[in-house]
C-alpha cells in the first residue's frame, strides 16, 4: 500500500517507512479497539497524562477524529526504539480505505489518508432456483447486488415472488483499493430480467441533465419506475394477502377478511412510502396500532399498520421511498410486520391485482437519442450467455 516506502542510499541498507517512520528505529505494535475503549482510555494506559492527550486531540481536531472508536477496528501504537520506548504516534484504521493518524512526540500534528480508488465494470448472470440472494452468493458475487436490482425493478417486479427458472443479466462497477479489495458496488449500468416469460431490459440513463435525474429505463425507452412501489419494506417475505375470504384459527375458524397484505420483517425495519403524497394520518388504535396514512392524489390512498414508531407528522410531503417509520408489534398482530392497505376511489382494493400508473413518459427526441446511446451497452448485455448450474 502506499504506507510503505524506501529510500536507497549509497551501499546502505535500504530505509524502509512504514506511516512515514523508519522502521529501523521504531516499534510499531498492531491492536484491536476493545470494548468502550476511548482514545484518551488507550494513551492513558501508555503513560501519557490528560492534559497531554487533550492538547494533542485540540491542535489536530480539523484534519483528524478520534472521538469514538468503532470496537473491533485496528489501530497501531507507534513507539520510539530507545532504551525506554515512548509512544510518538497513534494511527487508527476505521476501514481498509484508509487511515487517520496522530504524531504526539516532537511536533503535534494529525493526518487522515485516504488509499485511491480503482473501478472495473463486471457482470453477472444466472438462473434463479431459490433466490436472487442466494444465486449471487453462490457465484461468489457481491449479494449487495440483489438490492439495486430490486431498487431498479421495484414498479415492474415483486422481488418476493421470484419464480424458479426466471433469468437474469447484469453489467455494474465495482469499485476497489489496492486494485484487489473490493470495497463498493457504485452503480448497475444495464440489467436484464426474463420473469414469468417477459423480458425486462433496464439501461441506466440521465433523463434530466440539468437536475442530475438519473433513471432506469427498459429497451424501448419507457421508464421503469411506476407511481408506486411494489412494497413498503425493501426486502422480508409476503406473510399474508389480501383475501377477503380468510379463516382465523382466533376466531373460530369463522370468515375475518383481510384487507390489506402483511409484510413480515424484523422490529425496526424502515417502512418506506410506496410513492409521493402528503400524509393525512399519524395515529394509534388498539386494532391496527401505532400507524401511517397518506393521500397520493384523489384516486389513491396508502396505509401502513402496527409501526413501532412513525418517522412523518401530518401534513408532511413524502416522496416515494422515503422512511414514514419502523415495523413493530403494535396493535392486534402475532408477530412484527407491517401490515400494508391500499385505496383506489375510497375503496379498499389488492394492490397487486391493480394496473398502476407509469412514470411520466421521456419527450420523444430524447427517446431517439436514448435508443442510439443505448446499442453498444444492450450488445453487450446480450452477449452475456447464462450458464446453467452444473453440478462439479
Amino acid at each position: 500500500g502506499s504506507d510503505i516506502g524506501s529510500v536507497i542510499l549509497d551501499e546502505e541498507e535500504p530505509i524502509i517507512y512504514k506511516y512515514g517512520y523508519d522502521q529501523s528505529k521504531h516499534i510499531f505494535e498492531e491492536k484491536k479497539v476493545g470494548r468502550g475503549d476511548t482514545f484518551g482510555d488507550i494513551l492513558e494506559a501508555q503513560g501519557i497524562d490528560y492534559p497531554e492527550i487533550y492538547k494533542a486531540l485540540e491542535k489536530t481536531k480539523n484534519d483528524v477524529d478520534f472521538r469514538i472508536l468503532q470496537r473491533g477496528k485496528p489501530y497501531t501504537l507507534i513507539f520510539t526504539n530507545d532504551s525506554i520506548p515512548s509512544l510518538k504516534a497513534f494511527v487508527y484504521h476505521p476501514t481498509i480505505e484508509g487511515y487517520s493518524m496522530i504524531q504526539l512526540k516532537d511536533s503535534i500534528y494529525g493526518k487522515t489518508f485516504k488509499k485511491e480508488r480503482t473501478y472495473k465494470d463486471l457482470s453477472a448472470s444466472g438462473n434463479i432456483e431459490n433466490s436472487l440472494y442466494l444465486t449471487l452468493e453462490e457465484q461468489g458475487k457481491d449479494p449487495l447486488l440483489t438490492y439495486y436490482l430490486s431498487d431498479i425493478y421495484a414498479w415492474t417486479i415483486d422481488f418476493f415472488r421470484l419464480d424458479k427458472g426466471d433469468k437474469f443479466k447484469v453489467i455494474y462497477t465495482q469499485a476497489y483499493v489496492d486494485d484487489t479489495i473490493p470495497v463498493e458496488i457504485t452503480k448497475v449500468k444495464a440489467a436484464y430480467f426474463l420473469h414469468k416469460g417477459t423480458e425486462r431490459y433496464a439501461f441506466e440513463y440521465e433523463t434530466d441533465s440539468i437536475k442530475g435525474i438519473v433513471d432506469y429505463l427498459d429497451q424501448d425507452g419507457k421508464n421503469l419506475r411506476r407511481a408506486f412501489l411494489q412494497s413498503p419494506i425493501k426486502f422480508g417475505r409476503i406473510s399474508s394477502r389480501y383475501n377477503l375470504r380468510r379463516r382465523i384459527a382466533l376466531y373460530n375458524n369463522r370468515i375475518r377478511p383481510h384487507r390489506g397484505t402483511d409484510f413480515a420483517a424484523p422490529i425496526g425495519t424502515p417502512i418506506l412510502s410506496t410513492a409521493n403524497g402528503t400524509v393525512t394520518e399519524v395515529s394509534y388504535t388498539r386494532a391496527n396500532g401505532r400507524y401511517v396514512k397518506v393521500k397520493h392524489n384523489n384516486t389513491y390512498t396508502t396505509q401502513y399498520l402496527h409501526m413501532q414508531k412513525a418517522n412523518v407528522k401530518v401534513g408532511q410531503f413524502v416522496e416515494q421511498g422515503d422512511v414514514i417509520g419502523f415495523v413493530g408489534v403494535t396493535g392486534y398482530t402475532s408477530g412484527p410486520h407491517v401490515c400494508y392497505r391500499f385505496w383506489k376511489n375510497g375503496r379498499e382494493v389488492d394492490p397487486f391485482k391493480q394496473k398502476l400508473p407509469e412514470a411520466k413518459p421521456i419527450n420523444e427526441s430524447l427517446k431517439k437519442k436514448y435508443l442510439n446511446d443505448i446499442v453498444l451497452i444492450k450488445s453487450q448485455i446480450d452477449s452475456i450467455i447464462i450458464k446453467n448450474k452444473t453440478s462439479i
